[in-house]
């Protein structure tokens, strides 16, 4: 190893990369399942308020791209408390909204919020964390999410229960987003130790010392905050025409992680429906699933860092594409129900030997001085994935049956398997691949 490692600061990272996430996450789990449950109550019909539920979504999908600009001009922290700031915003309109038109603007307002957080967080990571721990780090970043998404949902049922009132789970998400904001302002940067809002300079905050990207080549170093400034003129559609290489082929392959990862959420509790599973026992087998799922999580960061990108994504896209594959099989057997269950267990197992791949690929790729523009188009890719997903599933599934939206599923699980063999080689270093 580099003889700078020693230097680098591990506890003081996850204090101000992680701690802030899982409270962000927390919040976000507690709204999800609440937001559609609110809009029916404020009136809304059954398609208006998966509409309004659908929105948080699509504004993170709208937000992934312009989020890499806001970053690169404010700085990561600046952006993640300024996030943090709007997302209470939104959530006020949830609180009070009078109609679900009103709540579903405060929800596109929460997910546009939501994808400035995550990208500011990505991008602060990727600085941050040298590139033999990187794969862990981000993996345990995803960790963070899935904790807090499986937290957040019991908390805001507690609540609800204690108050009587739907809406109130909101104040759980402000909350969180307010203890965010104050631990970015009192926790020190552990690069420049500067607390709270600081004017971005990019010289300010020096990369991990063994810090290399397969893009960086491509761009010159850079150490005064001029350069930071002409960089961040060349802007966003820049940024996408620099890279429109990675991000048309290997973004393509990122985009079918992301799809199939989602795919998994909206067809377990369908094909639950189909086998005539009541709702307590597919939640609980799709709950013992998730447990399964976040249990992973940093085996798979273990798994990249020590052989390889490749090593986590190819099991994660071929376990996901053979699971759908058996759920389109089993669908006709007498013991489809315990099919199910195996099944269910099986996706889990897959998707959690692939947690946190998505970030450490586009960790990798980023430049090394000005990793945000090109981080926000890539999380694009993988968003846009994740919001295409259940609209291919409940198509094919109006169109055909759900069994063959699950084998489409697992189509596109190989196609995505192959993309990745093709090119993570390609674009990434020996040592990474």
């Amino acid at each position: 190893m580099p003889a700078e490692t020693p230097a680098f600061d591990l506890r003081a990272v996850v204090l101000s990369g992680f701690l802030p996430a899982a409270l962000f996450a927390i919040g976000e789990g507690a709204i999800i399942p609440i937001i559609p449950i609110a809009a029916d109550s404020l009136g809304a019909g059954l398609a208006f308020a998966g509409f309004v539920a659908s929105l948080i979504l699509v504004g993170e999908l709208i937000g992934d791209v312009p989020s890499g600009v806001v970053v690169g001009r404010i700085g990561e922290r600046n952006a993640m408390i300024g996030a943090a700031g709007v997302s209470v915003l939104g959530l006020l309109v949830c609180t009070w909204s009078p109609n679900p038109w009103v709540l579903a603007v405060g929800v596109f307002l929460v997910g546009v919020s939501t994808a400035v957080f995550a990208l500011a967080r990505h991008a602060y990571m990727t600085t941050a964390i040298p590139v033999h721990v990187r794969a862990r780090a981000l993996s345990s970043l995803g960790g963070v999410f899935r904790f807090g998404y499986f937290v957040g949902p019991f908390i805001a049922a507690g609540v609800v229960h204690l108050t009587g009132a739907t809406q109130s789970a909101f104040w759980i998400h402000i909350t969180c987003c307010l203890l965010a904001a104050v631990v970015l302002l009192v926790i020190r940067d552990p690069a420049t130790g500067a607390r709270g809002f600081r004017k971005p300079h990019r010289a300010s905050r020096p990369t991990a010392p063994d810090v290399t990207t397969a893009t960086a080549a491509t761009e010159p170093p850079t150490d005064t905050g001029a350069q930071f400034v002409q960089d961040e003129a060349h802007g966003l559609f820049r940024t996408i025409r620099t890279h429109r290489s990675v991000l048309l082929r290997l973004g393509s392959g990122a985009g079918l992680i992301g799809a199939l990862r989602a795919g998994r959420q909206v067809i377990l509790p369908l094909w639950a429906v189909s086998v005539g599973l009541d709702d307590a026992t597919a939640a609980l087998v799709i709950g013992i699933a998730g447990a399964v799922d976040f249990a992973l999580f940093y085996t798979s960061g273990q798994i990249m860092d020590r052989w390889g990108r490749l090593a986590s994504a190819l099991p994660c896209m071929l376990g996901l594409a053979v699971s759908y594959f058996l759920l389109a099989w089993s669908g006709h057997l007498d013991t489809r129900v315990g099919w199910f269950v195996g099944i269910a267990i099986g996706m889990s197992l897959a998707n959690g030997v692939g947690s946190g791949i998505l970030m450490t690929l586009g960790a990798d790729l980023a430049p090394r001085d000005h990793p945000a523009p090109f981080l926000g188009a890539w999380r694009f890719t993988g968003d846009f994935g994740q919001a295409a997903a259940p609209l291919v599933i409940s198509g094919v599934t109006a169109v055909a049956s759900i069994a063959v939206a699950s084998g489409v599923m697992g189509v596109l699980g190989l196609v995505g398997a192959g993309v990745l063999l093709r090119y993570v080689p390609r674009y990434l270093p020996r040592r990474l691949r």
